[in-house]
């Protein structure tokens, strides 16, 4: 009886899974042995991280006065730097040791040290990096003929799908868990990360296990395992992983010797499909990404999008959030082409957008102020489509930006991404308006600026 209950399984996961082309046991010695030969096979491409990452420590609030600093001396004020050791997990993509894992586990990391299953050693380097996605590729010094796992295609993952994650939760070694995939295509609050796209998956998922391998039953890698949700700080059979799609633009990039991501720029603000909206529209399901805003030099605005349109797919996939179409043109890449699906009322059109980088027009400007002015050492940026991406700014600001306060900004109050809207009245709209209005201001200086979307005054004496 139990062997047909088993038997009955397994034809229903092949069922399930037939358009990923995974295999099932076929006889009893391949029952008995479990995951055994999948895990044998994938394991040794799945390695351990130990990164160290220097962080400034926490600057004495009386550092900038000179009264503190003559008196004790400069060594009583000035911080010191803390030494913090990261623990995580990798996967090799290569032979040649390019290894892909989380950029919160090494993307600040001062030195690096990668460990296979051989325990073998390798000193590495993050080449390439992007915060937001949570992505590191690095590349092992002196590797070849390393082990390494095939990507799948995450978009042919289906929920139900048997699942292994490889990694080193808690440090205590290399652990397999099971599971399987629960959910595709989360976003929002619910991962922490709510311009994420990720994999759900219930096979346990611990501290350590960040970067770390997640595979189907053929030993395929369809994800990188990246963060879980948790009250305890355990795992509680929720966690996520970036789609191995994602994790293949990015070693792509890092093979032709980008040094950081280049992505699709959209050029719009989108807003998820409610069911208000949908009635409002006329809309029997809601579905699709609702575009609220276009910047003037978008690629969806010059290939006839406009403000109220309902885009619908992506190169003939689903999308119902910001996040998950930024996914797909993404995965796509800089330089070609893809086909959006808009719906304006009863319409519906395939509409080809050029997929192209954030353009860097009007110039940027870049302009530190020097010892004429009152605040040597700050540095401003003209906003542009270039500068709204690097600095995480509304689509439609314009005007000057902070890259740097420098020592006379931050004792004021300024801090990296305030927009300088006036500077004792006059309007700022070019970094040189900057320097003209911080040059010889008088006694008083007051500053308007836009911080997170507030309007904040810093008003102070020379």
């Amino acid at each position: 009886m139990m062997r047909k209950i088993l038997c009955s399984l397994l034809l229903a996961t092949h069922a399930v899974s037939a358009n990923a082309e995974t295999k099932v046991p076929t006889s009893q010695a391949e029952i008995s042995l479990g995951f055994a030969p999948v895990v044998k096979q994938a394991s040794p491409a799945v390695v351990n991280i130990y990164a160290k990452i220097v962080r400034q420590g926490r600057a004495n609030p009386f550092f900038s006065d000179p009264f503190f600093q003559d008196f004790f001396g400069r060594g009583f004020a000035e911080p010191r730097p803390r030494v913090q050791n990261s623990l995580g997990s990798g996967v090799i993509l290569s032979d040649d040791g390019y290894v892909v894992s989380n950029y919160h586990v090494v993307g600040t990391a001062t030195e690096i040290r990668v460990v296979t299953t051989d325990r073998r050693e390798y000193s590495a380097q993050v080449v390439l990096g992007d915060k937001e996605s949570d992505i590191a590729i690095l590349r092992l010094q002196e590797a070849k003929d390393l082990p390494f796992l095939q990507m799948r295609d995450s978009d042919h993952v289906e929920v139900g799908e048997l699942t292994l994650a490889i990694g080193n939760p808690f440090g205590v070694g290399q652990t397999v868990s099971s599971g399987i995939i629960s959910g595709l295509a989360r976003t929002g609050t619910a991962t922490g990360n709510a311009r994420g796209y990720f994999i759900q998956t219930d096979a346990a998922i611990n501290p350590g296990n960040s970067g770390g391998a997640l595979i189907d039953v053929n030993g395929d890698l369809i994800g990188i395992n990246t963060s879980i949700l948790t009250r305890s700080g355990g795992s509680n059979g929720i966690g996520f992983a970036i789609p191995a799609n994602l994790v293949a633009e990015f070693l792509r990039q890092a093979q032709e010797g980008n040094n950081s991501f280049v992505s699709p720029w959209a050029g719009m603000a989108g807003q998820h499909m409610s069911a208000d909206i949908a009635e409002s529209l006329g809309l029997v399901i809601p579905m699709g990404v609702v575009i609220s805003d276009l910047h003037p030099l978008s690629p969806l605005a010059e290939a006839g999008l406009g403000v109220g349109d309902v885009i619908t797919h992506v190169d003939g996939d689903e999308v119902n959030s910001p996040a998950e179409m930024k996914f797909r043109m993404s995965v796509a890449g800089v330089g070609g082409t893809s086909i959006l699906t808009r719906l304006r009322g009863e319409d519906s059109a395939d509409i080809k957008v050029a997929l192209v980088k954030a353009p860097d027009t009007p110039a940027a400007e870049e302009t530190t102020l020097d010892d004429q002015t009152v605040m040597p050492g700050l540095t401003v940026l003209r906003i542009n489509p270039a500068v709204i991406v690097r600095m995480g700014l509304v689509l439609s600001q314009s005007g000057v930006v902070v890259v740097d306060a420098g020592p006379y900004g931050g004792r004021s109050g300024l801090r990296v991404g305030d927009v300088v809207n006036s500077i004792n009245g006059e309007q700022i709209k070019h970094p040189q308006d900057v320097v003209d209005a911080l040059t010889d201001p008088g006694r008083r200086v007051n500053l308007d600026i836009l911080r997170g979307g507030r309007s904040v005054s810093l008003r102070f004496r020379l």
